[in-house]
């Protein structure tokens, strides 16, 4: 496996806090102006992967908020998970 290709996939397992950070840093970087075009690609292709992460981990921890209630009915729905302070 090469450098690039295992640093691509420990950034896969990065907390979701940490890889927004390193997403934000580099937005950041590639906001400046000072990178050259394939440095800037690769900005690209390794911003994509972390936003793709973040969302999974977001999509993850949603459903996990969520809660199944069962109708009346008998049918099972996902209902999302009412937090304190918030109206139905």
């Amino acid at each position: 496996m090469s450098k690039e290709a295992k640093a691509a996939a420990d950034k896969d397992d990065l907390p979701f806090e940490e890889a927004l950070e390193r997403l934000e840093g580099i937005v950041e970087t590639m906001e400046s102006g000072e990178l050259a075009l394939e440095q800037l690609l690769q900005r690209f292709d390794e911003g994509s992967r972390l936003v793709q992460q973040c969302q999974k981990k977001l999509t993850e921890a949603d459903l996990k908020i969520s809660k199944l209630e069962q109708s009346l009915q008998g049918d099972v729905e996902l209902k999302p998970m009412n937090l304190p302070g918030e109206d139905d």
